[in-house]
C-alpha cells in the first residue's frame, strides 16, 4: 500500500530532515543490515564547504598557508562556475560526521544521508583496512591536539619556523606512511596522551648540565666483520616511512619539530586506507544510496519528481565518460565501484551462464546483500577487481588492454574481449589501484650517523618510471633541511637492482 511522501517540493527545515534520516535508517539498517558509527549531521553553507575542502575535508586541523591556496583557488573556480561543490563532505570518525550543503533540496538531503550517514558510515567502520589503520574514536581528540600544539609552536618558536617543518613535511606526506601493518601501533588517543605526558616529564626534569655529560665513545662498530650491514641494522634500514625515520634519527631536529613530523605522519595514516579504497568506498556508498531511494519511492515515500531529481543527480555522479569527452580524465571510481556492485547483485539472484563458470561460488546464491557486506568487508581496490570485476562489466565499459614500449613506435593491442583478454585486462586494472605499484617505492638505505651524516636513499623502478627531475630535486632539498646534511637519491631497477639514475647530491638550505 503506497504511503504518504515524506515531502513535497524542495523547501526543508530540521524536521523533515530528521524525519527524512529515520526512513533512511530503517532500510539501511533492517534490508540493508548496515551497522554504522552514530551519525552527527552538520548543515554548512558553501563558504563552510571550500574552507572544508581546503583543511582536507577535517573538522579540526592547524593553520598552515596551503590550506588558505587551497580555499582562494576551489572559491574563485565555484564563483566563476567552473567547478560545483560536493553535495557533502563525510569524516571517519566516531561519531561520523556528515557535512551537508544548506544550499541542496531535500531530495538531495535524502540522497547525501543515504550515501554519507549510511554508505561511507558503514564502509568505514566494517572495512579491514580502516580497522587496522584508523582510530575512528580517537581521531577528533588527536586533531584538538595537534592543532593547539602547533598553535604553541607557532607562539614560542615563530610562524616562520613551524612553518619551514610542516613545508618539508608536506611535501614527504606521500612517503610518510606504514604501507604494511606493525604489531604495536597506538591509537591516536595514546600518542595524545604519551605526548602531554613527555612534554610534562621534560619540562619538570630539564637540566642544564646534561649537555657537560660526555658522549659515546668512537665507531662502536669496529668490531663487525660487516661494518656497514651492522650499522644498517642498527638503524632499521631500509625504511620506506621517511617522516618517520626522520622523526627518529634525523640528528639536529628538536623536539617539536619532531612532534610537527609525528603529526603530519599520522594525518598521512589516518588518509591511507581512503586512497587504497576510492573505488570500493564510493562504490559502496553508491550503491546504497541507490538502493535506499529506489526503496523510498517503490513505499510511495518519495514522489515522482523527485525521484526524477534524484535519478538526474545519480546518473551524473556514476557516469563513466568516452575516452575521447572532454569530461574524460580515466575510469571514474563512482562507476567502477557502483557497477561491480550491481553486477554483484545481479549473479547473486540472474545468473547466466557466463556468471557461473566466472563465479561458481557468488552465481544464484540468493544472498546478494552478504556478497556486499563480504566484499565491504575484506578487500580493498586491488583485490576486489581482481576478485569480483566480470566479463560483463568490461564488456560494458569497453575495456581492453594497450601495450606501451617506450622504445616501439606503435602501441600494441594486448588484450580483447575473450576469455585470456578478460583476465588480462582485469589483473592489469587492478594493478593500476594497487598504491604499492603506482607510488613510488623510495627507502632510505644507509646513512653513517659517525662520518659525513649523508643521507643515502634509493628509488626502485617498476616498468622504466623514473621521478620527474624538478619535483624530485624540490623534495630532496625539503628532506635536506630537515635531515641537517647532504642527501643523496639514486634510481635503481627493481628487479636487478643496477642504478639507472642518480640525482646531484643535496645539501640543507638550497630551497
Amino acid at each position: 500500500m503506497s504511503k504518504e511522501p515524506l515531502f513535497r517540493g524542495s523547501d526543508w527545515d530540521y524536521r523533515d530532515v530528521m524525519r527524512v534520516y529515520e526512513a533512511v535508517e530503517r532500510i539501511a539498517t533492517e534490508e540493508l543490515q548496515l551497522d554504522v558509527y552514530p551519525n552527527q549531521i552538520e548543515v554548512i553553507n558553501s563558504e563552510q564547504m571550500l574552507d572544508a575542502y581546503a583543511s582536507m575535508g577535517l573538522p579540526l586541523f592547524y593553520r598552515h598557508w596551503s590550506f588558505g591556496k587551497h580555499f582562494a583557488r576551489d572559491e574563485m573556480l565555484y564563483r566563476k562556475g567552473y567547478t560545483g561543490l560536493a553535495y557533502e563532505i563525510v569524516i571517519n570518525s566516531k561519531p561520523c560526521i556528515s557535512y551537508l550543503m544548506e544550499e541542496n533540496t531535500l531530495t538531495m538531503q535524502t540522497l547525501v544521508i543515504a550515501h554519507a550517514a549510511f554508505g561511507h558510515n558503514h564502509f568505514f567502520k566494517n572495512n579491514r583496512l580502516f580497522q587496522e589503520w584508523t582510530d575512528a574514536e580517537g581521531i577528533l581528540d588527536y586533531l584538538d591536539f595537534a592543532k593547539s600544539f602547533i598553535s604553541g609552536c607557532e607562539e614560542r618558536y615563530g610562524v616562520s619556523a613551524v612553518e619551514q617543518v610542516i613545508d618539508a613535511a608536506h611535501a614527504l606526506m606521500g612517503q610518510g606512511v606504514d604501507r604494511y601493518p606493525k604489531p604495536h601501533s597506538r591509537n591516536l588517543r595514546e600518542e595524545r596522551d604519551r605526548e602531554i605526558e613527555r612534554i610534562r616529564y621534560e619540562e619538570q626534569t630539564y637540566n642544564d648540565l646534561w649537555r657537560t655529560v660526555p658522549g659515546a665513545p668512537d665507531d662502536p662498530l669496529r668490531d663487525y666483520a660487516d661494518p656497514v650491514a651492522a650499522r644498517r641494522e642498527r638503524l632499521g634500514l631500509p625504511e620506506e616511512n621517511l617522516l618517520y625515520f626522520l622523526e627518529k634519527r634525523a640528528p639536529l631536529l628538536e623536539h617539536w619539530q619532531r612532534e610537527i613530523l609525528r603529526i603530519v605522519r599520522n594525518t598521512a595514516q589516518y588518509f591511507y586506507p581512503q586512497r587504497q579504497t576510492k573505488v570500493m568506498n564510493e562504490g559502496c556508498a553508491s550503491a546504497v544510496h541507490y538502493y535506499i531511494m529506489t526503496r523510498l519511492h517503490e513505499d510511495g515515500l518519495l514522489t515522482d519528481g523527485a525521484f526524477m531529481e534524484f535519478l538526474h543527480s545519480h546518473t551524473s555522479v556514476v557516469m563513466q565518460p568516452d575516452f575521447d569527452d572532454l569530461r574524460f580524465s580515466g575510469i571514474n571510481p563512482y562507476a567502477l565501484g557502483f557497477a561491480i556492485l550491481q553486477d554483484l547483485k545481479r549473479m547473486a539472484t540472474q545468473p547466466t551462464a557466463e556468471d557461473r563458470q566466472w563465479f561458481p561460488q557468488l552465481a544464484g546464491c540468493g544472498d546478494w546483500v552478504g556478497v556486499w557486506q563480504h566484499a565491504w568487508r575484506e578487500f580493498r581496490d586491488e583485490s576486489f577487481i581482481l576478485q569480483f570485476l566480470s566479463p560483463k562489466v568490461i564488456r560494458d565499459f569497453q575495456l581492453f588492454s594497450l601495450y606501451n614500449e617506450a622504445s616501439a613506435p606503435e602501441l600494441v593491442v594486448a588484450a580483447i574481449h575473450d576469455e585470456a583478454g578478460y583476465r588480462q585486462i582485469r589483473s592489469a586494472l587492478a594493478k593500476r589501484h594497487d598504491l604499492a605499484y603506482i607510488e613510488p617505492d623510495i627507502q632510505v638505505v644507509d646513512v653513517d650517523l659517525a662520518g659525513d651524516r649523508k643521507l643515502i636513499l634509493e628509488h626502485r623502478i617498476n616498468d622504466g618510471a623514473t621521478l620527474e627531475k624538478s619535483d624530485a630535486q624540490a623534495v630532496l632539498g625539503h628532506l635536506a633541511n630537515l635531515w641537517g646534511y647532504a642527501v643523496k637519491l639514486y634510481e635503481v631497477d627493481a628487479e636487478s637492482g643496477r642504478v639507472i639514475n642518480e640525482f646531484p647530491e643535496v645539501a640543507p638550505g638550497n630551497l
